[in-house]
């Protein structure tokens, strides 16, 4: 099914934890829907390079399995951990946020990938979250 241009179900809910159930409900494939159309315009604003999704959508299962907090938007939805070819997170990152998209959150981790969460009310929260720890992206 597709969410978007670019975008499938399959590929929003893929999990490493193949054992176990993540399968969204309705509401959750509607937000997931809202956040491909989101990266649709993520993508435009990268120059249309392709958007490798790591983690969207987690049901309750998967996300305790990988050991994230229950109030994680990816519960929702609402959130991507996403690589982007040819393109470090710090850079892809710095363009998101020059192109003032309406993220909730945007989230360089681990030098490996981008995290990105949208809501109702987009706070622009930019962090960095390595093995030094959390902080604000600057």
């Amino acid at each position: 099914m597709n969410l978007s241009p670019h975008f499938t179900l399959a590929e929003m809910t893929v999990t490493n934890h193949r054992l176990l159930d993540n399968s969204p409900t309705q509401i959750e494939i509607s937000n997931l829907q809202r956040l491909a159309q989101f990266l649709e315009t993520v993508k435009t604003t990268l120059g249309g390079k392709p958007i490798m999704i790591n983690s969207a959508f987690r049901s309750k299962a998967v996300n305790d399995a990988v050991g994230s907090k229950d109030t994680s938007h990816h519960r929702l939805g609402l959130a991507a951990d996403f690589r982007v070819p040819g393109m470090i997170p710090d850079a892809v990152v710095r363009t998101i946020i020059a192109a003032n998209l309406p993220f909730d959150q945007i989230i360089r981790e681990f030098d490996a990938w981008t995290h990105i969460s949208i809501s109702d009310k987009p706070r622009r929260q930019a962090l960095i979250i390595d093995r030094q720890g959390t902080r604000p992206f600057v």
